[in-house]
């Protein structure tokens, strides 16, 4: 959940012990009505000089938006932020062939992945706040990835937990706890907010769920009659989801609030998937118009 923003491609993709925690299973029941449309007020950008646009994550209080991009002359991944000024800044991490920035705080901690240059490639998390990076590894697990942090401290992400499974975990104080949805193949714990709530998606076969998770306990909410699943991306303090329901290959927005579903468009692209939520309500995504043509974005939706 890893695309556009976390796309299903992206999140069946990603490479595949300990036991996982017991959970509570509770089955939420969304209301399965036409989702309606969000009315949003967009506020666009485009990839700096020289890259191309990846995936665009998460944003942080402070309107700083993270993800992806792609040098277009080495073909190499780096991260980027991007802040609500619009300035870019380019970041690879270190002995990396590939770096992600996934999440952050608005005092400058940010969350990320990124893939060892020296075979076999594993991949790593990490967290970085200016010039100090840590790693973060899952004890024992060949992959670890991370996705987000709170304003507390506390780290959300997954890593591989053996064969083809790979299950999420909580990282708070130097303490790891497993996330690891019942019956499922693949977790991926992909935000979190201040309060400890968590946003992700399990997959099971190839169809994507997704569940909102606090103390053990796991909600599901999925988009009405999606094809091929859901997938949260990103949960406030206020309770607002965001996430991106799939249909081929394509991921669509949407902001999840009070029970209702709404679509989340923009006036001429093939569809506009998102990739995160703030305590502001702002909302960062990609809009993407054709195979070769995408935008970033900021937008207040209601």
């Amino acid at each position: 959940m890893l695309g556009a923003a976390r796309n299903y491609e992206e999140l069946m993709n990603l490479p595949r012990s300990i036991p996982a925690v017991i959970v509570t299973f509770f089955l939420y029941s969304a209301s399965l009505q036409a989702a309606k449309t969000a009315s949003c007020t967009f506020t666009t950008f485009s990839a700096p000089s020289g890259y191309t646009l990846s995936l665009v994550n998460g944003v942080t209080d402070d309107g700083t938006v993270m993800g992806q991009l792609v040098d277009n002359k080495t073909l190499k991944y780096v991260a980027f932020t991007y802040s609500a000024s619009g300035q870019f800044t380019e970041y690879t991490a270190p002995q990396s062939s590939s770096t992600w920035l996934y999440g952050g705080t608005a005092t400058g901690v940010n969350a990320g992945s990124y893939q060892d240059s020296a075979y076999p490639q594993p991949m790593h998390g990490f967290l970085l706040q200016g010039k100090q990076f840590a790693a973060v590894n899952y004890p024992k697990a060949s992959n670890t990835w991370l996705f987000d942090v709170n304003q507390l401290g506390s780290a959300v992400g997954s890593y591989s937990a053996g064969g083809s499974v790979t299950k999420g975990f909580q990282l708070v104080n130097g303490k790891y706890t497993t996330i690891a949805h019942p019956g499922a193949q693949l977790t991926y714990a992909q935000a979190i907010n201040d309060n400890g709530v968590v946003a992700g998606s399990y997959a099971t076969g190839f169809t994507s769920y997704g569940f909102l998770w606090n103390n053990g306990t796991f909600t599901e909410i999925n988009y009405p009659h999606s094809k091929y699943g859901t997938a949260l991306v990103g949960v406030n303090n206020s309770g607002t989801v965001v996430g991106n329901y799939f249909n081929a290959d394509f991921s669509f927005g949407f902001l999840y609030e009070n029970g209702v579903f709404k679509k989340i468009t923009y006036p001429g692209a093939w569809y506009a998937a998102t990739g995160g939520i703030n305590n502001n309500g702002l909302i960062s995504g990609e809009i993407v118009f054709n195979s070769k043509d995408s935008l970033g974005y900021t937008a207040v939706c209601k």
